[in-house]
């Protein structure tokens, strides 16, 4: 192992951790480090390389983020199998069966609250549709009617005027916001701008369109107009991504005076306003960027965080002059979302039960919160009632991947800070917490216990 590194460190140019990193991905790809090839432990991989356990941390860090090493509690930290089409083990993540010794609290997941019969009930009436409706293309025509549908379920939202012929039809929020940008950037190398700390799926999404991403400085309020107007003059960005009613991670909402600021950086510079609305489930708190900025703004949310994620449905909505191109990304993708799945969401934005029993979910996810706070609430806690995860930022003694490690020796996972930074970004000393409907109120609190546990024990050495 020691032979993959320079003799002195200290020589190389730029961060050491970078690298350290590029050292071990050179290794791996020559073949010197073979999949299941364990590293040595942050500390003494340290000590032989005179760098702090900070460096280290870091280089395996990036590299876990790349999905060519691994790190499982108890095993350590080893080569992975060679990528093929998974960006990281997001997907193993939230596909962990539930029981009693481990719960995950990786990604918010939703009770039954009465969506699946409903759903059962949809399945059923698509059987028996024409039988034209399972032999045909899909056309534009055909799915005005869920279109129409998704207008009347946002009626409540304050969005401005929408019409049918605006709004997309996607493969869950994720995909809305890759045909968004798909819509939007121009170049060979576009510029998209986030939030400091945000939602991974936008720069998964940028990336895959080869656009560089970069983050801009926020505080309670969400993003700071100066530094956002500092940005977009440095880099010439085209588009910025937010989520200023439920930010994920932190929960924090940006208010009404902040979203005028930040629209009108966005109007002189011309730059178009991606604001993702997923996760918001209960009232909105201040009106859309599509309200206050209607020609530069898209929009887009989904079923899965109110109803399923199950069936992956979304919706983009495109300024009302750009509706054309957001239509022309989609039907030259895939033609649009299957007859079947698309007939099932019209069923269940159609049904009148359907909004009881969002509410019935909301309600219950309350339940779930309000026993997260009576556990946790004397730290540093972000949360809603309506918002399905709660952020938690971590006393002194803690780090946020080592708290994880220590939590999922508890038998519980989270999620780190470090997730929702950028791979050159620095993350505070914090996790999110999200709600898992799908166990009983009884194991959630027990959950907490054990979370509670460790943050009032934390290590006398700071772990990385």
């Amino acid at each position: 192992m020691d032979t993959i590194f320079p003799d002195n460190l200290g020589d190389a140019r730029g961060p050491k951790y970078r690298t350290v990193a590029s050292c071990i991905r050179t290794a791996i790809a020559d073949g010197t480090l073979q999949a299941g090839d364990r590293l040595p432990p942050v500390r003494d991989l340290a000590w032989r390389l005179k760098i702090t356990p900070g460096t280290v941390a870091r280089a395996y860090t990036v590299l876990t983020d790349e999905g060519l090493l691994n790190a499982e509690v108890g095993r350590g930290t080893y080569v992975a199998e060679p990528k093929t089409d998974r960006d990281d083990d997001v997907w193993g993540r939230l596909t962990e069966p539930q029981d009693a010794e481990m719960v995950s609290l990786f990604s918010p997941r939703l009770p039954d609250m009465g969506q699946v019969a409903l759903m059962r009930r949809a399945l059923a009436g698509v059987a028996e549709s024409p039988p034209l409706d399972f032999l045909n293309y899909p056309t534009r025509d055909a799915y005005r009617p869920v279109r129409q549908a998704v207008v009347d379920w946002l009626a409540v939202r304050p969005l401005g005027p929408v019409s049918e012929d605006e709004i997309v039809l996607s493969h869950g929020g994720q995909n809305a916001i890759s045909l968004v940008l798909q819509a939007v950037l121009r170049g060979p190398r576009p510029m998209v701008l986030v939030e400091d700390l945000t939602y991974a799926g936008f720069r998964r999404a940028a990336e895959t369109l080869r656009a560089d991403v970069q983050g801009v400085a926020m505080d309670e309020a969400g993003v700071l107009p100066e530094a956002l107007d500092a940005a977009i003059r440095a880099s010439e960005a085209q588009v910025f991504c937010t989520s200023p009613d439920v930010h994920n991670p932190t929960g924090l909402c940006t208010p009404i005076e902040r979203r005028k600021e930040l629209a009108e950086v966005c109007r002189r510079h011309g730059v178009q306003i991606l604001e993702d609305d997923c996760y918001c489930v209960g009232q909105a708190r201040a009106p859309h960027y599509r309200m206050l900025l209607p020609g530069q703004s898209w929009y887009v949310s989904s079923l899965s965080k109110s109803l399923t994620p199950a069936l992956r449905f979304g919706y983009a909505i495109a300024p009302a002059e750009r509706a054309a191109d957001l239509r022309r990304v989609s039907e030259h993708g895939f033609f649009g979302l299957a007859r079947p799945l698309a007939d099932i969401a019209h069923r269940l934005l159609a049904d009148p039960e359907s909004r009881a029993i969002c509410d019935r979910v909301r309600e219950r996810i309350g339940e779930y919160v309000e026993v997260a706070v009576n556990v946790l609430g004397g730290f540093d806690l972000t949360w809603s009632r309506d918002v399905s995860f709660l952020w938690l930022r971590l006393p002194s003694g803690w780090r946020a991947a080592a708290f994880c490690r220590a939590a999922e020796g508890q038998g519980v996972q989270i999620r780190s800070a470090d997730e929702f930074a950028l791979r050159d970004g620095r993350a505070p000393h914090a996790v999110r917490i999200a709600i898992n409907g799908q166990v009983s109120l009884r194991s959630f609190e027990a959950a907490m216990q054990r979370l509670r546990s460790l943050l009032d024990n934390p290590p006398e050495q700071i772990m990385v």
